[in-house]
């Protein structure tokens, strides 16, 4: 009796390890509207010409690839770079200031560079809000993000 629940057991566990190891795991998976599609790129280490050590370069997915240069809305949290009035750079995350990417776990995938359009600010808020601009994919440049926003402009819901 006790080797058939030995037996019973072992092949439970077998068969719970065996498939929670083949169930697709979902990065950031708090992610919503179009993080969720920023969320599909991958890395490579290269070394890097100019600092002399290796870096994680974006590799973009298809899905990614096909928002390079289009108008996209995104919503998300103001990390401000310079004081907590009105922005005219920022980054912008997809989770708030105590999670992103630069404070919590995050990855690199949850940020974005923010340059606002001419002539215009965002204000401060630590509340979720929705811009709009131009999205650029940046692989090359190692001072900026990979995700750069032009000519951003705030959405009014």
């Amino acid at each position: 009796m006790i080797n058939k629940i030995l037996k019973i057991s072992l092949l439970l566990v077998g068969v719970l390890v065996f498939s929670s190891a083949t169930l697709p795991v979902e990065k950031n998976p708090g992610l919503r509207g179009i993080w969720k599609t920023l969320s599909k790129v991958t890395f490579k280490s290269e070394k890097d010409p100019t600092f002399g050590y290796p870096i994680d370069v974006p590799i973009f997915s298809k899905e990614v690839k096909a928002l390079a240069g289009k108008t996209v809305e995104v919503e998300g949290y103001i990390i401000p770079v310079e004081g907590y009035q009105r922005q005219g750079y920022f980054v912008f995350s997809a989770y708030p200031y105590n999670l992103c990417y630069f404070c919590g776990g995050a990855g690199p995938e949850t940020v974005m560079e923010v340059f606002t359009k001419k002539g215009t600010t965002v204000k401060y808020t630590a509340k979720p809000i929705t811009i709009k601009g131009k999205l650029v994919l940046n692989s090359k440049d190692v001072n900026k993000l990979m995700y750069l926003l032009e000519d951003a402009v705030l959405v009014e819901k």
